[in-house]
């Protein structure tokens, strides 16, 4: 038998399936000697070459009896059939006797394989030779070894087609296995998967597994890709660098010029509005001791001996590079460096600058020298309330910022996806929001780490397009840290193709990069992952007022019918309407009856009042709502009607204030739905000026709550 170069073949790969406690065929090489079999007895004989993937396409699989004379003529034959393919050898397998269901496959595809991004993964589908067909209808699941327990996986394959079909639970079928069999199944592979990464084994693709006459899952082929299995290390920034960004003692800004309306100018102009004292903030500006007030460094040499906090650099990519290797050089000048320019490592960069920048700060990091750590480049900014820092270079008309401290912090890729959610939701409350552009040094991960150790973050809010190389498993463990710690997660990944998903994923090679595959990295972490940016929002709008919490059961309250009967078609999945005992539905009848609604109203949930309801009725059943099972109310209000006073300031602030109070003494999620045009934006301020989420509509806000519900 030959060695093998980059291929894990069928005999290599049973060895290591069985020393993992995996079921295998008996098994053994004619070239090795007597394999393990009776004359006369059922045998597969599998031609086993290098790099040959599908032997049944080129003749090298053959079903008969155990003749070993006559199966090594045979497997001469093969041979010469993939004269290509240096020969390895006949193995001869043990014909599996396996458990079938009439016009229903039953047959799996396991694929274990390490991921550049994920890590190691373990991918179910149905397998057999129509694996890709029932892909569409039953995705593969896809498992993150280093998130995923073989228990919370059973879970999961309890909930998928396969596998409702082996354990009986389709209808008009009998179980073919059981739930300890799968879970011993599922603990062998990944105990497999320590053994797979101590021979280099790269993937694994097991297809088909069968349940044998006893329910015991068994894989009858099994082929893979090997290489060299030592991890590249990654040198990481100093961790100081978090509140060097968001808390500032002193800032130094480059590029400053004296045309108004410019990038930098913009910064400063922001900047002077912080609570920061002018004392601590510097330019740099050659040839000037001094401009607008401040005072100039003449080069990024003098920070050497004069460090500062932040350094931002509002400057053409070259000189941005420039700027980097002399502090690298010089050993210090400023902990963390925000870097504005495009044209670093990314479609724009014609001359490599982007490497050049890479490669300075990881030669200076493993050498233990002095680094800065770098956000960016391609930044559009950052606010941080406590200090009402603003450094975006957006103009205050255009997105005048009040310094509302909070519990949520915002990192988005795009820094237009960031100011339009400032914009769009002025009154969460913030711990910082950061434009981190293209994650040339400081990552994702870096962020999610930096907040999982700041007390004052509660719910992280995230935009991505894309993972940074070797990210995506060190940004899923760093949510998985929050989770752990009660903080509270919410991504939205842009850059998605929809078509042909389904399919893909149930081929581990082209997993890579896939939606499929971050989500359901993601999602294992703990991760709320939005597929629509209205629901991120929403979901983002309920966690700024109530970050603990995962209501399940929803009660809905509104004056317009078609609100209650929409509702009511959205209350599936995740969550439910909520229910009224006798009791409480006498009670609300009562309610009813004192607000002056009866024969108007009937006193059922969802609850529609009609637009005779005014905020006294209101006011009552939504106290009386707020203390039955329900654990969130949403209450509509459809702004036309005449008894709702949407005008006098006062009075919105009156009704809101009541409400607001009533969710806070009940401990309950409150949030408004008022759906009506721009006349009614000063009624919106005036319920959200007390802290309750509005939305525009009542979809949108069951939208969010459905989110939130599904978190794992």
């Amino acid at each position: 038998m030959h060695p093998t170069t980059g291929f894990l073949h069928e005999g290599r790969a049973y060895g290591l399936l069985a020393a993992a406690g995996l079921r295998v065929p008996r098994h053994g090489f004619l070239e090795a000697g007597s394999p393990p079999f009776e004359a006369g007895e059922p045998i597969v004989l599998k031609g086993i070459a290098d790099h040959l993937w599908h032997k049944s396409d080129r003749g090298a699989v053959h079903f008969g009896v155990f003749d070993a004379e006559a199966l090594k003529a045979e497997a001469a034959g093969m041979r010469q059939r993939v004269p290509e393919h240096p020969w390895i050898g006949g193995l001869v397998c043990e014909k599996v006797a396996f458990k079938k269901l009439s016009g229903l496959p039953t047959e799996a595809l396991v694929s274990l394989k390490r991921d550049p991004d994920a890590g190691w993964l373990v991918v179910f589908g149905i397998g057999g030779l129509q694996a890709d067909a029932w892909a569409a209808m039953a995705p593969p699941l896809i498992w993150a070894i280093a998130l995923t327990t073989p228990e919370q996986a059973l879970t999961d394959l309890r909930g998928h087609w396969l596998g409702r079909t082996w354990l009986g639970r389709q209808r008009g079928t009998e179980a073919l296995t059981d739930e300890g069999r799968l879970l011993a199944f599922l603990q062998g592979l990944w105990r497999a998967v320590e053994g797979l990464q101590r021979e280099g084994v790269t993937l694994l693709e097991l297809n088909p597994i069968v349940l044998d006459s006893e329910g015991l899952p068994t894989a009858l082929d099994g082929v893979g890709t090997l290489e060299d299995a030592t991890p590249a290390t990654i040198a990481t920034p100093d961790p100081a660098w978090y509140q060097a960004l968001v808390n500032p003692r002193s800032l130094v800004i480059a590029g400053v010029s004296s045309r108004e309306g410019t990038v930098g100018r913009i910064i400063l102009e922001n900047v002077r509005k912080s609570a920061l004292p002018e004392s601590s903030l510097r330019l740099i500006k050659p040839g000037a001791t001094e401009f607008l007030g401040l005072p100039c460094l003449a080069s990024v040499a003098e920070l050497a001996t004069a460090p500062t906090d932040q350094l931002i650099l509002s400057l053409p990519a070259p000189q941005t590079l420039d700027v980097v290797e002399q502090l690298c050089r010089q050993g210090g000048g400023a902990t963390v460096v925000y870097l504005v320019a495009g044209g670093l490592g990314d479609g724009a960069d014609t001359e490599g600058l982007g490497k050049r920048l890479v490669a300075c700060l990881d030669e200076h990091r493993r050498a233990g020298k002095w680094t800065p750590a770098l956000v960016g480049p391609n930044g559009l900014g950052l606010f941080s309330p406590d200090q009402a820092l603003n450094t975006l270079f957006i103009p205050t008309v255009k997105l005048p910022l009040a310094a509302k401290p909070g519990h949520v912090a915002l990192v988005s890729q795009s820094g237009a996806f960031l100011i339009t959610r400032l914009s769009r939701r002025a009154e969460l409350g913030l711990r910082a929001a950061v434009a981190i552009g293209n994650q040339m040094d400081l990552r994702c991960s870096d962020f999610f780490q930096g907040f999982a150790a700041d007390p004052a973050v509660k719910v992280v809010g995230a935009y991505l397009e894309g993972f940074a190389p070797g990210d995506l498993q060190t940004t899923a463990r760093a949510a998985k840290a929050l989770r752990a710690s009660g903080r509270r997660v919410l991504l939205y990944k842009g850059g998605r193709s929809q078509e042909g998903m389904a399919a893909a994923s149930s081929h581990t090679g082209a997993l890579a990069g896939d939606h499929a595959l971050q989500a359901a990295v993601l999602r294992s972490a703990g991760v709320m992952l939005a597929e629509r940016m209205e629901a991120f929002d929403a979901a983002l709008a309920w966690l700024g007022t109530y970050p603990v919490g995962r209501p399940t059961a929803v009660a809905i309250m509104t004056n317009a019918g078609f609100e209650s009967v929409a509702s009511a078609d959205l209350l599936t999945g995740p969550f439910r309407g909520s229910r009224l005992t006798e009791a409480e539905t006498h009670a609300l009848a009562t309610t009813i009856e004192a607000e002056g609604l009866t024969g108007l109203v009937s006193p059922r949930l969802p609850l529609d009042l009609t637009p005779m309801a005014n905020e006294s009725a209101y006011l009552a059943t939504a106290k009386l709502l707020l203390a039955t099972e329900a654990e969130a109310v949403v209450v509509g209000l459809v702004p036309l009607t005449v008894r709702l006073n949407t005008t006098a300031p006062e009075a919105i602030r009156a009704f809101a204030s009541s409400l607001a109070d009533l969710a806070k003494a009940s401990g309950k999620w409150v949030g408004v739905a008022v759906e009506g045009g721009p006349l009614f934006d000063l009624y919106r301020q005036g319920l959200r000026s007390v802290g309750l989420p509005v939305f525009l509509t009542m979809e949108e806000a069951l939208e969010g709550l459905r989110l939130i519900a599904s978190e794992v």
